[in-house]
């Protein structure tokens, strides 16, 4: 009777143990970036000619492992504002871009060998914008309005250069379908106010609507703050209505950052507790 009693005391322990949970704390990793460089614009809503100047960008990048299998499952927020300005061939006329966007996303990644990270999966987006162009009197605006579900995916390698920490990142984001605004051919917004709803919005696939983000940075750590030096490419491509829609952008980013993690000031952080990167 006492053998089994022990037997039973000796399993209760081991089930109790297992049933208690790790102190699992989940860093988070973000980053403010400023992007740089050259933008192409054609939208034949306003004007057949195609338009070149410069482009800017203000954005936020937010990446954090989950609850949910943590070691696996990575989340990432991503916001942004743009801002282009470009001119006809002759320079005598101006196109202005401006847009916001928001995206989440959930990947699922594998640690390989030789320090090499590679995740896929889903993000949900959001970009909204208005294009001017400064020569039209009737009809100057044109919309930019989507709602897409987009593939994406991150190929990433960390490693020590001069006693520093170095992450090199490729993000590609592409969207797969989704929902997006097009007026129909000559119809002004004044038609649309007045009630002519019909046609506005179309479901959106790549043979109608193409948009890819390619995004390369190098992440260089000094202490507790992180340098964000970088390359993004976008390209948007929209055909619906007779009207198409065709955007490039390449610009240098710069930024600021690092990880930190949210803590109970009254508990701190167990001595026993687990650290699960977004990104190492």
């Amino acid at each position: 009777m006492k053998k089994f009693i022990a037997i039973i005391c000796g399993l209760w322990t081991t089930t109790a143990c297992a049933a208690l949970p790790d102190s699992i704390v989940r860093p988070v990793n973000s980053h403010f970036t400023y992007d740089i460089g050259s933008s192409i614009i054609a939208n034949t809503y306003l004007t057949p000619l195609k338009y070149t100047g410069w482009g800017m960008r203000i954005g936020y990048d937010r990446t954090q492992a989950m609850k949910f299998r943590p070691e696996h499952m990575v989340q990432r927020i991503t916001a942004g504002i743009d801002l282009d300005r470009t001119l006809n061939p002759a320079g005598n006329a101006k196109m202005w871009r401006l847009t916001g966007d928001f995206d989440y996303g959930i990947t699922y990644r594998m640690r390989l060998p030789q320090n090499i990270t590679v995740a896929g999966g889903l993000s949900t987006g959001i970009d909204i914008g208005v294009i001017y162009n400064t020569r039209n009197g009737n009809n100057p605006v044109a919309v930019e309005a989507a709602w897409t579900i987009n593939i994406t995916g991150a190929l990433m390698w960390h490693h020590t250069l001069l006693g520093k920490k170095l992450l090199l990142t490729y993000r590609p984001t592409i969207p797969i379908t989704g929902v997006f605004f097009s007026p129909g051919y000559g119809e002004l917004f004044y038609e649309i106010s007045l009630g002519d709803h019909s046609g506005l919005a179309h479901c959106a696939w790549w043979g109608n609507y193409f948009r890819m983000e390619n995004l390369l940075t190098a992440d260089i750590s000094f202490g507790a703050t992180e340098l964000r030096l970088g390359f993004r490419n976008n390209i948007l491509s929209t055909r619906v209505n007779n009207i198409t829609t065709r955007v490039v952008t390449c610009a240098a980013v710069i930024g600021i950052g690092g990880t930190w993690m949210s803590l109970n000031p009254y508990k701190g952080i167990s001595a026993d507790a687990r650290i699960i990167s977004a990104t190492y």
